[in-house]
């Protein structure tokens, strides 16, 4: 067998900078997927940072009994400490909110999560948690509803 003729200097000057070109055109696909990746990540773990601090204030809330006048302030305040505890940097915007409905109690935390890219204001990634459950007390057994005190 003959050996296949090598190329021609002229032909692989023709080549020249393709490897450059070919990168050059997909680094950005590379970057956005990394970049989303990301981005997933921490919002992600700005909705854990929030079922963690609702689940605190909701615990708070419907322990409190329902004789408890100040449970509302005090769940906030359990769920704003787990927040600004875990990751205050995390969840941006955040607002709190303690709920009652009939005989449940529980809290809500919503907030954005942090961006990578932060040049585009209108894609924000929202997070909210709500939980709750009734309230603590001693309930009969015998089929009435509510709380005896």
């Amino acid at each position: 067998m003959i050996p296949a003729p090598s190329p021609t200097p002229r032909a692989r000057r023709g080549e020249r900078g393709a490897t450059v070109l070919e990168l050059a055109l997909i680094m950005p696909v590379v970057l956005a997927v990394i970049l989303l990746v990301v981005q997933m990540a921490l919002w992600f773990h700005g909705r854990q940072v929030a079922d963690s601090a609702a689940r605190e204030g909701a615990r708070i809330a419907r322990a409190a009994g329902t004789e408890s006048t100040d449970w509302e302030q005090r769940a906030k305040e359990r769920a704003e400490h787990i927040v600004d505890t875990v990751g205050p940097k995390i969840l941006t915007d955040r607002q709190v909110t303690a709920w009652e409905e009939g005989d449940e109690r529980g809290v809500e935390v919503t907030g954005s999560a942090v961006q990578v890219v932060p040049l585009l204001p209108e894609l924000t990634f929202t997070v909210t948690a709500r939980f709750g459950g009734p309230v603590e007390c001693f309930r009969p057994d015998d089929g009435s509803e509510g709380c005896q005190e």
